[in-house]
Order: C-alpha cells, then sequence, then structure tokens
C-alpha cells in the first residue's frame, strides 16, 4: 500500500504546490506582496483542516458499532472515488488554462479591497485537495506503511513544486499527470469495490455478510455460494461470492497487500464489488484514454505548426501550468 499512498500523495500534493505558487508568483508580480502571509494562512488552515478531518475520521469510528463504521466507511468510498474521477478529468480539461484562470481568481479577489477574499481563493484550493487525499486514505488509516507513503509523497510534491516554480526543475507535468491520473482511476476503482465490501457488511446491501433471504447458499451446508455455482434460479451472481482465491494468495501475504493497494483485489470477493470495479473501469478507462490521445494529437499539432519552434517558449517542456508559474516567478524578480 506503499506505492498507492505514496502516488496518492504526490499527485495530489504537486496539484495543490502548483496552485499555491501560480497565486504567490502573481500576487508579487501585480506589486501585492502584502496579501503572500493570507494565501500562507489559507494553505496552514486548508492542512489544518485536512488533518483534523482525518483523526476524526480514525478515532470518531472506534465510538460507533460495526455496522454503522462500515456503513460510514462505506459512503466515504463512494464520496471519494466521486471526487477523484471528478478531478481526473478536470485538471485534464483545465490543465492547459488553470494559470489563467487562477490569475482570473486573484484579480477578482483583489479587487474587493480587503485581500482576505485571497485567503479563501487559497484555503478552498488545498482545503480540497486535502480532503480528497483523507478521503481516499481513510481506508488504510491503521496501516503505518500506507500513511508514510502518503506523507512522503506530499513532502516530496511539495519540493517538486517549489523547484518548478523557481525555474529550478524541469518536468513535462501533461505526461505526468495523464500516468498519476490514470492510476488514480484504477486506485478509484478498486477503493468502490472496497466501499461496496463495507456496504454489504453494513447489510445496506445484500451480500455473503449479511444473511439476508436473497443470499445464494448451498442448501446442504448453508455455504455462501462461489462463482457460477448452483442451479440458475440460485446461483452465487449476483449476491454472493465471485471467486475465492485464498488457498493460492494468502490473504495476509504481501501480494494480497500490493494488488489491494493498486488494483483493489482481494483474494475473496463478492459479485457486487467485481461488477462495481468492472462497470467504473469500463465507463472511465476509455474516456480518460481518449482525453490523453487527444491532447497528445493537440500538442503535435502545435509544434509541427508553422513557426512553432521559434514560438516555443524555453520551457516547452512543462505543462502551461508549470510554465505560466515559472514565468509568473520569473516576471517578479
Amino acid at each position: 500500500m506503499f506505492l498507492a499512498s505514496f502516488l496518492i500523495g504526490l499527485r495530489e500534493g504537486l496539484e495543490a504546490s502548483l496552485i499555491i505558487g501560480i497565486l504567490l508568483a502573481y500576487v508579487v508580480k501585480l506589486g501585492r506582496a502584502d496579501v503572500k502571509h493570507k494565501i500562507w494562512w489559507g494553505v496552514a488552515i486548508a492542512v489544518a483542516l485536512s488533518a483534523a478531518l482525518g483523526a476524526l475520521f480514525t478515532f470518531g469510528r472506534y465510538a460507533l458499532t460495526f455496522e454503522a463504521q462500515e456503513a460510514i466507511g462505506g459512503l466515504m468510498s463512494l464520496v471519494a472515488v466521486g471526487m477523484v474521477t471528478w478531478m481526473v478529468f478536470w485538471m485534464m480539461r483545465t490543465a492547459s488554462t488553470l494559470s489563467h484562470e487562477l490569475r482570473q481568481g486573484v484579480d477578482r479577489a483583489l479587487a474587493i479591497g480587503t485581500g482576505w477574499a485571497i485567503f479563501w481563493l487559497a484555503f478552498v484550493t488545498v482545503a480540497r485537495e486535502g480532503i480528497e487525499t483523507t478521503l481516499m486514505l481513510w481506508g488504510w488509516a491503521g496501516n503505518p506503511t500506507a500513511l508514510a507513503g502518503a506523507l512522503v509523497g506530499i513532502v516530496i510534491a511539495a519540493g517538486i513544486g517549489v523547484l518548478l516554480n523557481r525555474g529550478m526543475l524541469r518536468i513535462n507535468l501533461r505526461v505526468f499527470f495523464a500516468w498519476t491520473g490514470g492510476f488514480l482511476i484504477v486506485v478509484a476503482a478498486g477503493v468502490l469495490a472496497y466501499g461496496i465490501h463495507d456496504l454489504q457488511e453494513a447489510a445496506w446491501l445484500p451480500g455473503p455478510f449479511s444473511g439476508h433471504p436473497i443470499t445464494p447458499t448451498d442448501l446442504r451446508t448453508g455455504e455462501v455460494l462461489v462463482g457460477f455455482d448452483g442451479p440458475f434460479w440460485a446461483a452465487a451472481f449476483p449476491f454472493g461470492w465471485a471467486f475465492n482465491l485464498e488457498g493460492v494468495i494468502a490473504p495476509s501475504g504481501a501480494l494480497a497487500a500490493f494488488l489491494k493497494g493498486t488494483v483493489g483485489f482481494v483474494p475473496l470477493m463478492t459479485w457486487l464489488e467485481v461488477a462495481a470495479w468492472a462497470i467504473f473501469m469500463g465507463a472511465t478507462m476509455p474516456r480518460f484514454l481518449k482525453q490523453v490521445m487527444l491532447q497528445r494529437r493537440a500538442v503535435r499539432q502545435r509544434t509541427s505548426a508553422p513557426g512553432a519552434a521559434s514560438a516555443s517558449p524555453p520551457r516547452a517542456s512543462t505543462s502551461p501550468t508549470a510554465a505560466s508559474a515559472s514565468s509568473s516567478h520569473q516576471g517578479e524578480k
């Protein structure tokens, strides 16, 4: 789970770092360095809110019944999947205009006069990323390896953001966000399956855990059916087990932990979990790959256009977001 949580922390942290870097560089360029501390206040309070929310979710659940814990965990997983999916596609759509949109937001915030509107702009930006990360990692809250991975990813993301905005590092952010976006979609599919599992354990959905009358069981042994066992009127699908590979992959082994933390696979899964995973992947991954191909085609068209070489900025290897941040910082000097 270290790798999965590390990449989540790296991705979300870098998004926040780039946005805050653009805000800081732009207010300085406008000659309004006096509001920089308000941006940092927004960042600090957003981080504190995310940490408090994580602590509340982690320690507050111990006062609840098992069913309530599983129900809340399942619902939070669904919310996290929605937020992450929206953020991946939002970033792909707006990456090329993000700097412009942020500058417009700063102009509107500063036009109010007090400068505190810039605080809310920074707060909302970081809080959104922080809450999204908290929800994604909540299911692994009791795993110190996952927590360490997320913290390492966030720290590295902050360092990369500083270096990018100071012009000391080049990175193709378009490629970075494409790869990590694809990975996050796979992780989100696993979180969705995990959420369905929690809701089944909470008896909100029928499944092997609830003892619901429609749960398919062997009439002789009383065990829940697996795979396509049983006659068509009592098959394991859709409320029984999809497969049971615990005899092949140890549930507490390293391979099972790796698969759970990356693609959401566990050796024993229900049909509803597998169906939710497959439907989500089938609905989102083709669309994501189409967006990636459209972006690559647009980049090739820009670079192959007459005069593109002479018109391209020196930092063409970075995304428009990073390039704008770097140019803004250079302008402030």
